[in-house]
């Protein structure tokens, strides 16, 4: 007699206390994992930073019932990876879903395209620990604030002109060349490459200048905040002033406080999103998150961090084009799912993975997610509904905010939505698809 195998099962994640999360009952994190689990208590003295949801060596789910790794479930059942899966990335699950609160700035960072992943990892795996590259996609939960890519050329030219101590951390001539390329001058270096001497110049400042300038500057701005940053020629600076003091205030003395002039400041609505690629330069500063990426750790920091920072690497590896905000955000597909879902789908241009958001409106009573021909993970946000599939026979699993399901390729799912569908129910769901 054969023996059911389940292919839909409930993960238990980990959580991971970086100093940089939000506290106690502030974070998503923590409140999503107390309300799957109401046995599990929040500790307001602590940061609950991360939910990772994957694979991961560093923090890999296991299966609630019986506590086997998820990683060790797949490689004894690979077939649930579905067969271009299962293919493509060996037998592996090709990416890592997370949940991010955000109190404190995260580094000023990038992330290595494969070919170099491969190279850092030979040439310095203490610090890369492994050779995959790391797209990322972040998809606002709450208002959700971050940098990502060069500003447009003309707002960086204006910072660096009326900015003095920026002046002077940068060079003079550096300036001068960079105001040149925007402008279009003859004989003038591409705006790209006069772009990448200024950010270099910037980095490889020596500590105790930057540390002066960022001071002076600091004092000034307090000053001139009383008087609405009267220093500033635009209204389009003053919020940049405001970040400054903010940045300034966590990571005093960090270059990183100065980078911000350079960097697009993204503040996005919950389901806005922004694509991280290879070699763009970001930062997230505060909020809550949905994040999916390749399954990587592999990360090139420079400021605002006390952890390791690689600055040659990154100035080299940087992306130096110059985009708005509007053109740095990611624009999802909106999709009229079965029974009134309302169905956002986040597919960048990358193999590892895309995301799925899916909500139901309050009052609606069944749903059925879709066939997939990839593995993928549930997680709930909002609602509650009882989940049905043909490997868990007549047995529902209970959802509810902060249950996270694995789901094997080609198996549908259908929810139940208890009290009539309440509030009604938002999921996302991580995927990987291939053509």
């Amino acid at each position: 007699m054969s023996v059911r195998v389940e292919k839909v099962f409930q993960l238990r994640c980990e959580v991971q206390t970086y100093a940089w999360g939000k506290r106690g009952t502030s974070s998503e994190v923590a409140s999503l994992i107390q309300s799957a689990d109401p046995s599990f208590s929040i500790d307001e003295e602590q940061t609950y930073a991360e939910l990772w949801m994957g694979t991961h060596p560093r923090g890999a789910s296991v299966i609630a019932k019986t506590n086997t790794s998820l990683e060790q479930w797949i490689s004894q059942n690979p077939e649930c990876l579905g067969s271009k899966v299962m293919e493509r990335f060996s037998g592996k699950l090709p990416f890592l879903f997370k949940v991010l609160s955000v109190n404190i700035s995260l580094s000023i960072q990038a992330h290595p395209n494969k070919a170099l992943a491969e190279e850092l990892h030979r040439r310095d795996a203490a610090h890369y620990a492994d050779s995959n590259h790391k797209p990322e996609m972040a998809i606002a939960l709450s208002a959700f604030e971050g940098l990502c890519g060069f500003r447009p050329a003309a707002e960086i030219a204006e910072h660096l002109q009326t900015t003095a101590e920026l002046q002077a951390v940068v060079g003079t001539d550096n300036v001068t060349s960079f105001v040149q390329a925007v402008h279009g001058s003859s004989g003038a270096l591409s705006t790209a490459v006069s772009l990448q001497q200024c950010f270099a110049a910037l980095m490889q400042c020596p500590r105790e200048t930057v540390r002066e300038k960022l001071a002076s500057l600091e004092s000034r701005l307090q000053t001139d905040a009383a008087c609405n940053y009267s220093w500033c020629s635009t209204i389009a600076q003053p919020p940049a002033a405001r970040l400054f003091l903010r940045l300034y205030k966590q990571f005093p003395g960090d270059v990183g406080c100065f980078a911000i002039f350079f960097l697009n400041h993204m503040k996005l609505k919950p389901g806005e999103a922004m694509f991280l690629g290879p070699n763009v330069p970001h930062a997230y500063l505060y909020g809550d998150c949905i994040e999916c990426m390749a399954c990587s750790d592999n990360t090139v920091r420079a400021g605002l961090t006390p952890k390791f920072i690689d600055v040659p690497t990154l100035c080299a590896m940087l992306d130096y084009r110059c985009r708005t905000v509007d053109e740095n955000k990611f624009t999802p597909v909106q999709q009229g799912g079965a029974g009134g879902a309302g169905v956002s789908v986040y597919d960048p241009a990358v193999p590892d993975f895309s995301v799925l958001r899916v909500e139901l409106a309050a009052g609606e009573m069944d749903y059925t997610l879709p066939l997939v021909d990839s593995a993928s993970i549930l997680l709930t946000v909002q609602g509650e509904a009882d989940a049905y599939s043909g490997s868990l026979g007549e047995e529902p699993i209970y959802v509810t905010r902060g249950t996270v399901l694995f789901i094997s390729a080609g198996e549908s799912l259908h929810l139940k939505l208890k009290k009539a569908g309440g509030s009604g129910m938002v999921m996302f769901r991580a995927y990987c698809q291939l053509s």
